[in-house]
């Protein structure tokens, strides 16, 4: 009953109430990273959702697009401006999320919505986290964050799942603020950005090069495969 009807009316209810009270904020952030960082201030990304369907995730950017000679992006760390840092400590550049709240793509609290290629390198007990709308905060998210590894923060997902009920959504809400408010585990081992999922298990020899190769194919097939939706 709490998942599937309060859950969600929660949701619906306490985005509107925000999106309405912070629009002034939303101006300011979205005039502010135009000026900073370029256009578009808004960028969406496909992320796998509720039973594994692609949605299209909002957030403000927070890197410049900054390429070399050859015109190829530079990495991360030489795109996270000052500023660009600023929002994603604050958690500010997540703040377009609630649109996906109100939608119904994703939740107040849930596991944090990974990206395709990362989806394909979990197993099916890991896979599980997609039975429930992904979260703008999650378990994992309050012990941890980015500073911890992917297989605990994936084991942190499905825990959150066995363990699902109101109580435990208003834990999760309220710890969040207290690792916003002192910008705890933000990247993994001082990265710019943390490593994604399948190249973290390449990186400590637990999967080979050819199955990585194989699993990002895959994951190129879905993307394929949405886009000709």
């Amino acid at each position: 009953m709490y998942n599937n009807v309060i859950k969600r009316m929660i949701d619906i209810v306490l985005s509107a109430i925000l999106l309405i009270v912070l629009s002034p904020l939303y101006l300011i952030l979205f005039i502010l990273v135009r000026l900073k960082l370029g256009s578009p201030a808004i960028f969406k990304q496909n992320r796998p959702g509720l039973n594994e369907k692609i949605f299209s995730m909002y957030k403000f950017r927070s890197m410049t697009n900054k390429c070399d000679k050859d015109g190829n992006l530079l990495p991360d760390e030489d795109r996270l401006t000052e500023f660009g840092a600023l929002l994603r400590n604050t958690s500010l550049d997540e703040l377009p999320e609630l649109v996906n709240i109100f939608k119904g793509d994703m939740s107040f609290v849930g596991p944090r919505p990974q990206l395709t290629r990362d989806m394909v390198f979990m197993s099916p007990k890991h896979r599980e986290r997609y039975s429930v709308r992904p979260g703008l905060t999650g378990l994992a998210q309050i012990n941890g964050r980015n500073a911890i590894d992917w297989n605990k923060k994936l084991d942190y997902d499905i825990e959150y799942i066995e363990n699902l009920s109101f109580v435990n959504d208003v834990k999760i809400f309220f710890g969040t603020f207290k690792r916003v408010a002192n910008q705890d585990d933000i990247t993994m081992d001082g990265m710019a950005t943390a490593l994604d999922y399948g190249e973290w298990l390449l990186k400590r020899n637990e999967i080979s090069h050819d199955f990585f190769v194989m699993r990002l194919k895959e994951a190129e097939q879905i993307m394929e495969n949405y886009n000709e939706l």
